[in-house]
């Protein structure tokens, strides 16, 4: 399971760059500020192949042969949103609401395309919408506090993605966010709890061993941080923070080359990645 947000096709329903201070790493005062992730942990995972024609096709068959029922606009609209294309599915979405105004499963995947379009205060709406009808949903809590924490909002999302947990639910997301609002705060221990548990959900996902990984930089465990942002880049060799965060762990130890490989991985990958850039500058005596 990937921690990028899913829609609910069914009775259950990714970002902006964070930013982490995380100071005194390092004898040589190397500091890691403004890593942000190239993988949002609430935003859409954009996959084509959901939006084929001969997929949306067989949805649309599906359609016509029960034009009333909103689960068959659910479907397709998932299927639009997950291939990008937002139009088409915030119109199915529409049509499922229409047929049933206390669909929240479509209140919460509409709100997650309002969020993919910018439209962050309709996706609040829909969001308290979805929790008006079912107080116990837990997709919908995580959601509304990825737009809290988007926002600066720290203690509103930490509330609601603590309602989410509460409610024992198995979304990675709500842990993982909820480590990066600690991490932030500076409680490194609890923060390694929190991304060891989207771990255990979602152990594909490179997200949460970065996340672990600069919680262990910043208490000083070197041998730890490097084994999580090495499973990182195994497990996603595009990301540019995985390769930035390996390249930090090479720099503290002194290992220039290493390093500077690293970091211009990340910065071919990203060309604007500043951790990265200003990284390779650093080794490079740039």
């Amino acid at each position: 399971m990937r921690l990028s947000a899913a829609l609910d096709t069914k009775d259950r329903a990714t970002g902006p760059a964070r930013t982490l201070v995380l100071a005194a790493l390092s004898a040589f005062a190397i500091a890691v500020s403004g890593c942000t992730t190239t993988s949002p942990v609430d935003a859409i995972s954009i996959d084509k192949t959901q939006g084929t024609d001969e997929n949306i096709s067989s949805l649309t068959d599906v359609i016509r042969r029960n034009p009333n029922d909103p689960e068959g606009y659910n479907v397709r609209g998932s299927a639009y949103g997950r291939s990008g294309q937002f139009r088409n599915a915030l119109d199915d979405f529409n049509r499922a609401l229409q047929l049933n105004p206390s669909f929240f499963q479509a209140y919460a995947n509409r709100a997650l395309i309002h969020r993919s379009m910018g439209n962050v205060a309709d996706a609040a709406n829909d969001y308290n919408r979805a929790l008006q009808i079912n107080p116990r949903y837990d997709v919908a809590y995580i959601g509304r506090g990825n737009l809290y924490r988007q926002a600066g909002r720290l203690n509103e999302a930490m509330t609601d993605y603590n309602r989410a947990i509460n409610l024992q639910t198995t979304d990675p997301r709500a842990f993982h966010n909820r480590g990066l609002i600690k991490q932030v705060r500076g409680q490194h221990p609890q923060a390694i709890e929190d991304f060891s548990t989207a771990i255990s959900l979602a152990p594909n996902s490179p997200e949460p061993y970065n996340g672990r990984g600069l919680s262990y930089v910043a208490l000083n465990d070197d041998d730890n941080a490097f084994a999580d942002f090495n499973r990182a880049v195994e497990l996603n060799q595009r990301n540019a923070e995985s390769w930035t965060n390996q390249a930090l762990i090479y720099e503290r130890r002194g290992d220039k080359a290493r390093a500077s490989k690293s970091y211009a991985r990340a910065a071919q990958l990203d060309p604007k990645y500043r951790p990265a850039i200003d990284g390779l500058a650093r080794v490079r005596g740039g």
